[in-house]
């Protein structure tokens, strides 16, 4: 498999870097806006690799694009992808609603793997998060995650997606919430969703199922970015025999 990365000069993106080195994997090309010119794995801090990072998408020539970039990037990256028949690997999170349908309307044209986190722990976490709201319908659920004070976006993609989860399953069961991302009033029939935003946190979720008389949080905490690169590698390799065009989930990967 021939690896292309796009952000490769971001944190995500030198990671990818390092844990596609790490595993043998031939990295073909690099992509970011900036660090252009210079060697990637020097980037990444693990000395020349002899892939320079270029700053035109047109060039792409891989297997598999991994994107950690910003929603504009990331839908122009697809595209390009897409076109060329290039296999991806989406981690970037902070789409708007159409930039959402744009980027699903692209990424049917080839075999895609789109997760707002790559963490094996936070898709088991999902799952669970999922059981739970199948036996606590009758409990009030808040969501709370807190990351690093650089995060741009707000709530996190992981946030909403649990949130998303939960709704999903009370919905089947005749119970209909939206999704609050502020409060400023009494609370409705929703589930909040709250970032927090401060120093250098990796990543910490927790749902809080309220009850009479008791509380169930599930919590997960991510204390290195280690866990969300292994994961979008895994994904990569696994995609990469995938040839059924499409919109796959880590989930599908695990």
């Amino acid at each position: 498999m021939r690896l292309a990365i796009a952000g490769a000069a971001g944190r995500m993106g030198r990671l990818i870097v390092k844990h596609a080195k790490n595993e043998g994997l031939a990295i073909a090309q690099a992509f970011d806006i900036v660090e252009v010119g210079k060697d990637a794995g020097e980037i990444a801090g693990i000395g020349r690799i002899g892939v320079q990072i270029e700053n035109n998408i047109e060039k792409l020539d891989a297997d598999v694009l991994v994107d950690f970039t910003n929603p504009e990037a990331c839908l122009r990256n697809a595209r390009t992808a897409a076109e060329k028949g290039v296999k991806l690997v989406i981690g970037t999170t902070g789409f708007n609603a159409e930039q959402r349908r744009l980027l699903e309307e692209t990424c049917r044209k080839v075999p895609t793997v789109i997760s707002p986190n790559f963490s094996i722990g936070v898709n088991a976490f999902f799952k669970i998060v999922e059981f739970a709201a199948s036996l606590l319908q009758d409990y009030d659920v808040e969501i709370i995650e807190i990351h690093h004070k650089m995060k741009k976006d707000a709530p996190s993609g992981t946030a909403i997606k649990t949130a998303e989860i939960i709704r999903d399953v009370l919905a089947k069961k005749g119970k209909h919430l939206e999704l609050k991302f502020c409060r400023d009033a009494k609370r409705g029939e929703e589930i909040g969703v709250f970032g927090i935003r401060g120093g250098d946190v990796v990543g910490e979720h927790t749902v809080l199922f309220f009850g009479e008389g008791e509380r169930v949080e599930i919590v997960h905490r991510a204390t290195s970015r280690d866990c969300f690169a292994r994961g979008a590698i895994m994904a990569a390799k696994w995609i990469a025999e995938v040839n059924e065009p499409g919109i796959y989930s880590m989930l599908d990967v695990l």
